[in-house]
């Protein structure tokens, strides 16, 4: 019977060992066999051949059942991170090669590689506006003016149907779905979280004309377990609206604004319009130059995850004036 990577060469990893913090990739176990005989010829004095599909990543933490991944599906044009769960039985080996420039390689059920690239992924936005409760208790918040921001919302949601509108009175969710595809699917790489921070003025002077309030949003983005694509779901009779995520999401978009809202009480930030996590932020297209780091920012905990969490303070005007206004080239299936 072959044993699997038995040459000297080869250095294994159990999962707990996997190396932190490092550069790897993820490949299908399907590959083994062609990946390692590849190697084996190579160690020989063959010519080296790529073998298989890669996806780029870096392991975090390893957890008592899973590995705490950050996922790169593109750092073409943008630099965009996704932090995913790769649970113990989905995981096959870790090998990397002594003495040659390669990275380690993490192989994987496909099962579990193919829904990392076909299944839908969401970013968030909770948009609240400033001043409520002295609005309410001074009778200036009338269900007219509900009534009306209701119906202006309608419109910019109508012009806008890539993104799902939930409205809680004064309170506002939006949702978009995006795909990270890969090249032997018939799904494209789709992700524009800009389409997010574009609709912000246009959600703010809605709030000022019909409330005669200011507004502020927290912004995420990560995986959704769910497989259906539809961004909500509604019931045949209407009763029931599912937003087709799990809580999530609302759980770090709520721990964004409470941070938020602690730093501004304990004076380590001032008040912002936007309050975005960091993996978002990173993953905007901001022109060359633009001293994105520098922003204000701040830690915060994310829920279920053991890295902590950092946002980043900013404006709609600031983000939409150093975004690149060159098309994306980025458009080609990944793998």
């Amino acid at each position: 019977m072959h044993h699997r990577f038995a040459h000297k060469n080869f250095e294994h990893f159990s999962i707990d060992e996997v190396p932190l913090d490092r550069d790897v990739y993820l490949m299908d176990e399907k590959w083994i066999p062609e990946w390692e005989r590849n190697y084996l010829d190579f160690f020989d004095g063959g010519e080296f051949r790529s073998v298989g599909y890669i996806s780029y990543a870096a392991v975090r933490s390893a957890t008592l059942n899973a590995l705490e991944i950050s996922f790169y599906p593109n750092t073409f044009d943008r630099f965009h991170e996704v932090s995913v769960v790769l649970p113990r039985d989905a995981f096959v080996s870790c090998i990397d090669v002594y003495d040659y420039d390669e990275k380690p390689h993490i192989f994987v059920k496909g099962e579990w590689l193919e829904s990392l690239h076909r299944r839908p992924y969401t970013a968030f936005a909770l948009i609240d506006a400033i001043g409520v409760k002295k609005s309410i208790t001074t009778g200036q918040l009338t269900g007219g003016k509900l009534v009306s921001l209701r119906n202006r919302i309608d419109e910019i949601a109508e012009a806008n149907p890539g993104v799902a509108f939930v409205s809680f009175a004064d309170s506002l969710l939006l949702k978009a779905n995006w795909f990270v595809g890969s090249y032997d699917s018939d799904i494209n790489y789709s992700y524009e979280p800009e389409a997010l921070i574009r609709l912000i003025p246009q959600i703010a002077e809605a709030y000022a004309n019909e409330l005669d309030m200011s507004i502020y949003a927290a912004i995420t983005q990560g995986v959704n377990e769910y497989g259906d694509t539809a961004l909500i779901h509604s019931s045949t009779t209407g009763a029931h609206i599912s937003l087709n995520s799990l809580g999530l999401p609302f759980a770090q978009l709520l721990a964004i604004d409470e941070a938020a809202r602690h730093a501004i009480r304990s004076g380590r930030h001032g008040a912002h319009e936007l309050y975005i996590d960091d993996m978002f932020f990173h993953s905007l297209r901001f022109k060359y130059g633009f001293e994105k780091r520098a922003q204000p920012n701040a830690a915060y905990t994310a829920p279920m995850s053991m890295a902590p969490g950092r946002y980043y303070c900013a404006s709609a005007e600031l983000i939409l004036t150093n975004l690149e206004t060159s098309p994306s080239t980025f458009n080609r299936k990944r793998g």
